[in-house]
């Protein structure tokens, strides 16, 4: 098992110990690879609210959002109101080295956060579209989606970066200045333009059913919704990270590039992310407006769930 170490007065427990199943990874590994990156990720991370998902020995992987009681006192937390368990939840604040060693120990895997700081949480400081391939298609079935995207955002004047999701996608962010209400309506608007682009590459349809072997362009990611942050690891099979990638070299890297052992060495002593990352821009007006008049794609699937467990109630009955 091997004696403790201890990093920044953070204690290091069993790090020679497998990941996951699957990982080629140690807790070793892991550690070593946040404290590698850290001055990159934790900009991603500070002053949001932080969900994790842990897997432990023995265990499936878990999202984590309450801070366990055993929480260190260096760790600052926010309390957030959840509206599901009508309750409060204390999150994390991962600002420094010592809380994301911590995290790491915890065997803190996948690192997500939303789109605003705790401190302002009605102004995002993204648009993000979620791009997901569907099942089994190559990779450059959701490159090409990702660039109806950026020809959505040009036609608007807007710039955008793009990042692997470290499973099998990508997300595009676009700086904003903007309220909620503002950034979630351009967020539908962009990813409806998108698919008028190529209806045959990209769908903006939420039930999977529907979506036809094309790429899914999820305009969900708004209001209190969270996104993996850049660089940060994801429990899947070599346990790859989310890794930004320049619009030109889409269509030379797959997700799989990045991972836990390759990322460092790839970055050199760059952060691409924050490099490519344009400033805060302004919504257009019109973009809002096309926006608000399009359903939230969550809503309109629940009603239409809702309506087919109905029909199939009926038919039952028959």
């Amino acid at each position: 098992m091997g004696a403790a170490e201890e990093r920044d007065g953070v204690s290091l427990t069993n790090l020679d110990q497998p990941l996951f199943e699957g990982a080629d990874a140690t807790k070793r590994d892991l550690v070593d690879y946040l404290d590698a990156v850290r001055d990159r990720i934790l900009p991603t991370l500070a002053g949001r609210p932080l969900s994790v998902v842990r897997v432990l020995r023995g265990q499936d992987p878990f999202m984590q959002k309450n801070v366990p009681k055993y929480t260190p006192d260096f760790v600052r937390t926010v309390p957030v109101w959840a509206d599901a368990s009508k309750r409060k939840v204390n999150y994390a604040l991962c600002d420094d080295r010592r809380t994301l060693l911590w995290f790491a120990n915890q065997r803190a895997v996948e690192y997500h956060v939303p789109l605003s700081l705790a401190d302002d949480r009605e102004h995002p400081q993204y648009v993000v579209l979620d791009l997901d391939p569907p099942e089994g298609e190559p990779f450059d079935a959701v490159v090409g989606a990702a660039r109806l995207v950026r020809a959505a955002l040009a036609d608007a004047g807007l710039t955008g970066a793009v990042k692997t999701s470290g499973a099998k996608g990508l997300h595009v962010f676009v700086p904003v200045a903007a309220s909620d209400d503002d950034a979630a309506a351009a967020t539908r608007a962009l990813a409806a333009r998108a698919e008028r682009i190529d209806p045959g590459t990209a769908t903006t349809a939420y039930i999977r059913e529907e979506r036809e072997g094309k790429v899914f362009l999820d305009s969900t990611r708004a209001y209190g919704a969270t996104v993996v942050a850049a660089y940060s690891p994801r429990i899947r099979p070599g346990t790859p990270v989310s890794f930004p990638v320049s619009w030109d070299d889409l269509d030379r890297v797959t997700p799989r590039d990045f991972t836990l052992r390759t990322a460092v060495d790839l970055l050199g002593g760059d952060d691409p992310w924050a490099a490519r990352l344009p400033a805060p821009q302004r919504l257009p007006e019109d973009l809002v407006a096309e926006g608000r008049e399009i359903p939230v794609a969550r809503v309109v699937a629940m009603h239409e769930g809702k309506r087919r467990a109905k029909a199939r109630r009926e038919e039952g009955a028959e």
